[in-house]
């Protein structure tokens, strides 16, 4: 597992990105669309984010297109036309389902335009596929488990460059076991439900594998912004959550992780989640916790918590911190091992601590470093006991240091 740099130029995997548009990873909203939070300048240095920036949705070569224009939604495969009607649902899946059967390479679909679908139905990608909505998808309805504006369940290199989601689904993007899957520039402004979702909860005994996140901003969400369960290398560049009931970004036994920037404010306000979070083994390769969760930076105001290491999870290094006006803990590490936080630097502003600890369930928190910090009204404390627990270089601005 290499460090950002590495990681990124070498994730960008032929087999993933041949056809997607001419224009692969994060890729700039039309202007049309509603406008994206801008991503910190500390994230420009994943490649995969910067790369085709400068290309607008629906640019490129493509396969099939769904097209609304007054009030009619028409989807097209060459000169056959497959869709006439009212539904942008309806549209969408018979522009996907126009493409070649049983491909070999990877085929797109683009959407032109905005409309509506129901909460209790999903667009389903198969394999090989690219969608790119060029417009925003409105979610009505009652959500009903399971669904999502977009979903890809047991398939593999399924790239989804640009997405736009208002309302309340269920999921605004769910993948289940999937291979080579590509998200780029997803804008989730929602009044509910869970942003993204990736797990391999259909055959646990193997990982979602090699997924790519260039940008999400998510918010108004009653549960995560993003989450992931049981994924392997996993490449995320930048996650600005806002107002999300639960976690910003919530990794739970996903190995093999590079993340840029995590942007967080109100992320679990009045719980004990955090703008940054990982759970039930995150970073465990076998029996042991090798560095293998790597994160260029936390930004937290308010919410639950800055960042939260829990259930034996860890293998983990975190460059820079930037947290403050947590409602719980600045930071909790809680039975978790192998981690540093500020390996670069770092401020964490109270009235919330950095607190390691370990219920009795699980062998106690070791191999923690908090390092390089600038600690304000605040305090660093260890109860019960760790590990080989070290604390170093950091500067104390009316806050204590209680540790054993």
């Amino acid at each position: 597992m290499g460090l950002h740099s590495a990681r990124s130029g070498a994730r960008a995997k032929p087999a993933l990105l041949a056809g997607i548009l001419g224009a692969t990873c994060a890729l700039a909203l039309a202007a049309a669309q509603a406008p994206f939070s801008p991503a910190p300048a500390a994230h420009a240095q994943h490649a995969g984010s910067a790369s085709a920036a400068q290309a607008a949705c629906g640019d490129g070569s493509y396969d099939a297109e769904a097209v609304h224009s007054g009030g009619t939604w028409t989807a097209r495969n060459g000169g056959e036309t497959v869709y006439i009607g009212g539904s942008m649902l309806a549209a969408m899946r018979a522009a996907v389902g126009s493409l070649t059967p049983g491909r070999s390479s990877t085929e797109a679909v683009v959407v032109r335009g905005s409309g509506s679908m129901s909460a209790g139905q999903s667009l389903d990608l198969p394999s090989y596929t690219s969608l790119e909505v060029c417009g925003t998808i409105d979610v009505t309805g009652t959500p009903r488990g399971d669904n999502a504006v977009v979903r890809a369940r047991g398939v593999h290199d399924v790239s989804v460059p640009h997405l736009s989601v208002t309302g309340a689904p269920y999921f605004g993007i769910f993948v289940r076991n999937g291979e080579n899957i590509h998200l780029g520039r997803i804008d989730l402004r929602l009044s509910g439900g869970l942003g993204v979702r990736i797990d391999n909860h259909s055959d646990r005994s193997r990982p979602t594998r090699n997924v790519t996140i260039d940008h999400v901003y998510v918010s108004g969400t009653n549960n995560h912004g993003v989450e992931t369960y049981g994924v392997d290398q996993l490449d995320i560049g930048t996650v600005i959550a806002r107002d999300t009931a639960y976690s910003g970004l919530l990794l739970n036994d996903t190995t093999n992780a590079d993340v840029g920037t995590v942007d967080a404010e109100g992320a679990g306000t009045g719980t004990g989640y955090a703008a940054f979070r990982m759970a039930n083994r995150n970073g465990r390769i076998g029996d042991s916790y090798p560095t293998n969760i790597r994160v260029g930076e936390v930004i937290a105001r308010g919410g639950g918590r800055g960042v939260f290491c829990v259930s034996e999870s860890g293998g983990a290094v975190i460059d820079r911190v930037d947290i403050a006006d947590t409602g719980s803990n600045a930071m909790l590490l809680e039975n978790c091992y192998n981690v540093t936080i500020a390996a670069e630097s770092g401020t964490v502003s109270g009235p919330g601590d950095i607190r390691i600890a370990s219920r009795d369930e699980f062998p106690v928190s070791r191999d923690i470093t908090l390092q390089n910090l600038t600690i304000n009204d605040s305090a660093i404390n260890e109860r019960p006991c760790g590990v080989n627990i070290t604390v170093r270089n950091n500067t104390f601005n009316n806050s204590s240091r209680n540790v054993c």
